[in-house]
């Protein structure tokens, strides 16, 4: 613990101060500067095994050469390339299939979500932070590139995520293993209680941060206005060798090497240490910057005493994974440290044998004292002889070839034997690798093979798919923390802050994690598409693009903007001919009905004019009526003309029956096609005569009276 004569007070300033080397006095500064190099060097002796075996893996990744002199000098030193082609196996794989197509992020909804409001926020989101990543950090691909190719050599790798102010936007840079010191025993980078991250600053680097208010103010200081002092060890010198450069002296363009601390320490004297990150020079340990790793008040806890009892960090640094180590350090293996031994031991094997066949083929013998040649060196070429003073028979006796063998058939199957396994191990096999089989090896055999290789590969996509949901969570809090109110992006989208304010739990990677081939993914994609079009209730334009994106098709919402954008497809011929012959007898039954009212109410007026002409003769008789007979008579007939009326009073009847049969079947669009006949005639049939209505000559009056 560091005895302070300053101390700090946690507060919104405090929180908010873009340096706090201002509170702190030369003293105190450089008591916290030799605390963080100390941390930084008890780290490094931590993992010194680890960067051992780091470097001699990266030296077979780079088929790196060194001098060698046994047997001989100048003998064969050949590097095969069994690491290298493992990382680029990996590489050619993992890199189509995590960054494919132009979204990156996607949100998923959690919970109910009738009104599709959540929906169209997940959609913003993963639209955004696709954009983001692809468009807006220029370097965010290309350092994804590194990892995928530098994780299986090493390891693991690291992902810085932060706000960078000078940018105005967020950043997710790839750091390298070695860069990034910490305890080899640590269970997490989030436990980890010092994390060292080494990053080189050039002289105008250091004065644009003093000048910004960054960096405290060191331009007066010695160091900076002499040459960068750089510390040469045997770790800088084999990446020098790789790299194919020899390093210069210290000048004035050498950078100067930083370490930006991500640590705890107890600055207010409460005993409680607070997280901070702390920048210092390394050869002067002085401090440059002191920051909190909190951004919020709200992340600090307090108790009813107002004594601070937890602290909630911001962490910066998200692992790339490859293999776990079984050791449980917090370093993951990669192949180089898997195959390195094998590696080794193939290039041993191959060394021997080009060696064993200089040796047999230029490998010289013993000259007898009977053997009369004289002194040099006798050249041999096609058609050329050399005159010598011994016989033939001297020559065969005193002339002894050196024994030496050919090389060794049992070390060349060795050789095969150590390749193949190497092979397994890595995944790099002959159908892995796109060669052929053989022959007459059956399609479904071939792909089983091909899926069973490809087990390792999906091992550690779902570890690198977890890594990045990590880092996608990091950038999703700093865009809840640091976005502007109202953001547009890209052609036409908009975001704004408030679409951040949930938790990051539903953000992950579009990748999928199960898949490690196009093939695979064709196949899936194919199988999805053939089922939506046989099956009901399936999202048929998600699935078409799901199809389209599978295929590597750019563009897909201009190629294919989806089903209900399309015009309506022309009806059938055979539906277009029935509805034509339902509308001719909808016609015709209009028709029909309006010929049949016309002669009902034609046949009504008829018989009422017939109805008032009688009652003006039976009014007549009755006047005329003498006797017994003459009433009866008139009785008679008045009979007649109430039954008359009678059988017309029905006719009005189904008339009207008959109209409101008409007005319910307009209503209702039924017609002649449907009910096969005149519809509202399901009533009582008329009394028919002659004349339609009844006959007034059939038990009418004028029948009685006639």
């Amino acid at each position: 613990m560091l005895n302070l004569s300053q101390l700090l007070t946690i507060d919104l300033k405090t929180i908010q101060s873009p340096n706090l080397c201002e509170r702190f006095d030369r003293e105190n500064l450089d008591r916290i500067g030799a605390w963080v190099v100390e941390n930084y060097e008890r780290d490094v002796a931590s993992r010194l095994p680890w960067s051992r075996r780091t470097e001699a893996a990266m030296d077979l990744a780079m088929q790196i050469q060194k001098d060698k002199s046994f047997p001989w000098t100048n003998c064969s030193n050949i590097a095969f390339p069994l690491v290298t082609i493992a990382a680029l196996q990996f590489h050619a794989r993992a890199y189509p299939a995590i960054v494919n197509g132009r979204s990156v992020v996607q949100c998923r909804v959690i919970g109910a979500d009738p009104e599709g409001i959540a929906q169209a926020r997940a959609e913003r989101i993963g639209e955004h932070m696709s954009w983001q990543l692809l468009e807006q950090d220029e370097s965010w691909e290309e350092e994804q590139d590194r990892a995928l190719l530098n994780v299986p050599i090493v390891g693991c790798g690291w992902k810085k995520s932060f706000y960078d102010a000078s940018k105005r936007h967020n950043v997710s840079s790839f750091v390298l293993a070695k860069d990034l010191v910490l305890d080899y025993w640590a269970k997490s980078i989030e436990t980890c209680p010092v994390a060292t991250h080494i990053i080189p600053f050039h002289r105008n680097e250091i004065h644009e941060r003093v000048r910004t208010g960054a960096f405290h103010d060191v331009l007066d200081e010695a160091w900076l206005r002499g040459d960068a002092q750089t510390s040469v060890t045997s770790q800088t010198l084999q990446a020098d060798n790789r790299a194919g450069i020899e390093r210069p002296s210290a000048h004035t363009n050498t950078p100067f090497i930083c370490l930006e601390q991500h640590c705890w320490l107890d600055l207010d004297g409460d005993g409680y240490a607070e997280p901070y990150i702390i920048t210092v020079e390394e050869s002067s340990q002085q401090v440059l910057r002191i920051v909190t790793r909190f951004d919020r008040i709200e992340d600090v806890e307090y108790n009813t005493k107002k004594e601070i009892i937890r602290i909630i960090p911001m962490h910066y640094f998200t692992k790339i994974p490859f293999i776990p180590s079984p050791d449980g350090g917090i370093m993951d293996i990669g192949f180089g440290t898997l195959l390195g031994p094998l590696n080794e031991s193939v290039n041993s094997s191959i060394n021997q044998l080009f060696d064993a066949g200089t040796m047999s083929n230029t490998a010289g013998g013993f000259l007898g004292r009977g053997a009369k040649i004289k002194g040099g060196v006798y050249e041999f070429k096609p058609f050329g002889w050399n005159r010598v003073d011994s016989t033939g028979d001297d020559l065969r006796k005193n002339i002894f070839p050196l024994p030496v063998r050919e090389p060794s058939a049992v070390m060349f199957n060795l050789l095969n034997l150590l390749i193949d396994y190497t092979n397994r191990i890595s995944g790099a096999t002959d159908m892995m690798a796109g060669e052929n089989p053989g022959q007459n090896t059956p399609a479904e055999t071939s792909r089983a093979m091909i899926e069973q290789g490809q087990k390792i590969y999906s091992a550690i996509f779902k570890r690198i798919w977890r890594s990045m949901k990590q880092e996608f969570k990091k950038l999703y809090t700093l865009n809840a923390i640091n976005l502007p109110s109202n953001v547009a992006f890209g052609e036409s989208g908009s975001i704004a802050r408030e679409d951040y304010s949930g938790g990051p739990a539903s953000v992950v990677p579009t990748a999928d994690p199960t898949i490690a081939s196009d093939g695979a993914r064709f196949a899936q994609a194919t199988l999805l598409k053939a089922a939506a079009l046989a099956n009901p209730g399936y999202n048929v334009d998600e699935v078409e693009r799901r199809y389209l994106k599978t295929l590597g098709i750019d563009q897909i919402d201009l190629l294919y903007p989806g089903q209900a954008s399309m015009p309506p497809a022309p009806p059938d011929v055979k539906v277009q001919i029935q509805q034509m012959k339902n509308e001719l007898a909808q016609a015709t039954l209009e028709q029909t009905k309006m010929i049949f009212t016309i002669t009902m109410q034609e046949t009504q007026r008829v018989n009422n004019a017939k109805i008032e002409e009688l009652t003006a003769k039976a009014l007549k008789m009755e006047e005329e009526a003498k006797g017994e007979s003459g009433k009866a008579n008139v009785a008679a007939f008045r009979a007649g003309i109430e039954a008359m009326r009678e059988q017309n009073n029905h006719a009005n009847a189904q008339l009207d029956r008959m109209m409101e049969g008409f007005k319910n079947d307009k209503s209702s669009g039924s017609g002649a096609a449907s009910t096969g006949g005149v519809p509202g005639m399901a009533g009582a049939p008329l009394d028919e005569g002659p004349n339609g209505l009844g006959s007034p000559e059939e038990g009418s009056a004028e029948g009685v009276l006639g």
